[in-house]
């Protein structure tokens, strides 16, 4: 076998939850430019419509529902419906999540690093804690085990979730149920890929360090918020969703066959500490 080969996902059936922008984007289009054959789920209509029409003008197998994972019975039907699709269920990203508003620090770096009553824990409410633990967290949980239901009866399967840098260590400038959630869905691959190892299915997290994406009201797409973040990233750059399509296809692959209950950081060396 050529080592090429171990990264083959042609023909897999592939399932993308918060698939229309972002790192679930870079997800459906690191699977479905190598032949897989995508669902992407968003809770953003207008979105999923335009970046499905894209891709698919690119020769893709792409397809689109309207899913919030807040809604599980909704999230069941739709893996119902990219089941009988594709005839299979292969890989799914459990990828949707929202951010928490502000922490208790107002910037990472910078000046302003002065408190920020907004992110204080005593006026934390409930409906922005709940909320958040309800799609990062309860979201995960329900998108693993529509995947479960799936994958244990053929014995096969890859689960993928998005986790984050946050998992593993203390953010000051971003709210504490995102922390929490991160960190709980964290354990939660742990948990699941000891459950469902016996079923050759792998369980694995991705964890991002700051990303160019749309999370946190869009910020990361400005250009001085990107050159400020740079310069404490051992790399000097942030990271885009070409980033990591590299990673996603090897979790996804048969490459990736003999990991599972890991969670592989991707942040340019900037949990690793800062450097001149």
């Amino acid at each position: 076998m050529k080592i090429a080969d171990l990264f083959k996902v042609e023909g897999y059936g592939v399932i993308v939850t918060g698939g229309a922008s972002g790192l679930g984007l870079g997800f459906t289009e690191a699977l479905a430019g190598n032949g897989a054959r995508v669902t992407m789920l968003d809770i953003d209509e207008q979105r999923l419509a335009t970046e499905t029409e894209r891709l698919r003008k690119r020769g893709y197998d792409v397809r689109g529902a309207v899913v919030d994972v807040r809604d599980h019975a909704r999230l069941d039907q739709a893996f119902e419906e990219a089941v009988q699709a594709y005839g299979r269920l292969d890989v799914v990203f459990a990828n949707a999540g929202i951010d928490s508003g502000p922490g208790f620090l107002r910037e990472w770096v910078g000046a302003n690093r002065t408190r920020n009553p907004d992110g204080a824990l005593e006026n934390y409410s409930d409906e922005r804690w709940n909320k958040v633990i309800d799609v990062n967290l309860n979201g995960v949980f329900a998108t693993m085990r529509a995947a479960a239901r799936y994958m244990k009866p053929q014995k096969s399967g890859r689960i993928i979730v998005t986790t984050s840098l946050a998992a593993l260590k203390c953010e000051a400038v971003i709210g504490a149920a995102y922390m929490a959630a991160k960190a709980g869905a964290a354990h939660l691959v742990r948990n699941v890929a000891l459950e469902l190892a016996g079923y050759n299915i792998t369980v694995n997290a991705i964890a991002p360090g700051f990303f160019v994406t749309n999370i946190g009201g869009g910020h990361a797409h400005n250009p001085e918020t990107q050159k400020t973040v740079s310069k404490h990233v051992p790399m000097h750059r942030v990271g885009f969703p070409r980033d990591i399509f590299g990673l996603a296809l090897f979790l996804a692959s048969p490459a990736s066959a003999y990991i599972t209950g890991q969670q592989i950081v991707i942040d340019g060396g900037w949990g690793l500490g800062e450097v001149d």
